[in-house]
């Protein structure tokens, strides 16, 4: 834990044209990808061996949907779901009327929700959210990120941040879910996933890429069994 008196880390303002995504380390890329497969086809269709898998749609984006997305995003918005595992957020989405779509890195998982909803098949297919490929890119009027990048390495998380906020349309809104911790918290001291963050960094990466908050991240909870404290946070491109 880091002493109040410590001067608190800052994450610089990125000056680059806000559209070019930086490629990660491939090494990294495909180690990430390859654990996320791993994880998928030892999971042999049994959901329940997903240690973040939580029936129906995450209710922490069921909450904003109700309480604030009608007052964000237009009827219909085109919509990406980004690491959207299952597709249960996806469906959740479409069912409301948005043109939604979801991508994750692991082709099983891709599969296995492409089964689980059929009707729905062609909203799901493979992408890397480090370095998403240029079609996606400017596309979307809502970006959702639901801790997604909690799950990535800390050293990887700009890019991360860079890829999603690429995925958006100018005056498009990313909305933004992560386990958080206080300011004060280092972030070295975690050992694996997630990787929880803190507010200030949510709002300076975000601002670094060029977005504004639609209002200031809120407290709220995950789906976890205790759950544990997240913030909410809608981004919108200037």
């Amino acid at each position: 834990m880091l002493e109040t008196t410590q001067t608190p880390t800052k994450w610089p303002k990125i000056d680059a044209d806000p559209f070019l995504v930086p490629a990660p380390p491939p090494r990294a890329v495909a180690e990430i990808a390859e654990r996320y497969e791993h994880l998928y086809q030892n999971a042999s269709g049994d959901p329940s061996c997903l240690p973040w898998y939580h029936a129906g749609a995450n209710h922490a984006l069921v909450e904003w949907l109700n309480s604030e997305a009608p007052r964000v995003v237009r009827p219909g918005a085109r919509t990406v779901v980004v690491g959207c595992g299952l597709g249960d957020d996806v469906i959740e989405l479409a069912n409301r009327g948005y043109d939604a779509c979801g991508f994750d890195v692991s082709a099983t998982c891709v599969e296995w929700a492409r089964r689980r909803f059929p009707s729905y098949a062609d909203r799901f297919f493979v992408a890397d959210a480090l370095c998403p490929p240029t079609r996606l890119r400017a596309r979307f009027d809502l970006v959702v990120e639901a801790f997604t990048i909690q799950s990535v390495w800390p050293d990887l998380r700009e890019h991360a941040f860079t890829g999603i906020a690429s995925l958006a349309k100018p005056h498009g809104v990313v909305l933004t879910l992560a386990r958080s911790c206080d300011d004060r918290a280092a972030l070295a001291s975690c050992e694996c996933a997630p990787y929880p963050m803190c507010r200030d960094e949510m709002l300076e990466r975000m601002a670094g890429l060029g977005f504004a908050p639609v209002h200031d991240p809120i407290e709220c909870l995950d789906d976890d069994d205790p759950p544990h404290p997240c913030l909410r946070a809608a981004f919108r491109r200037a």
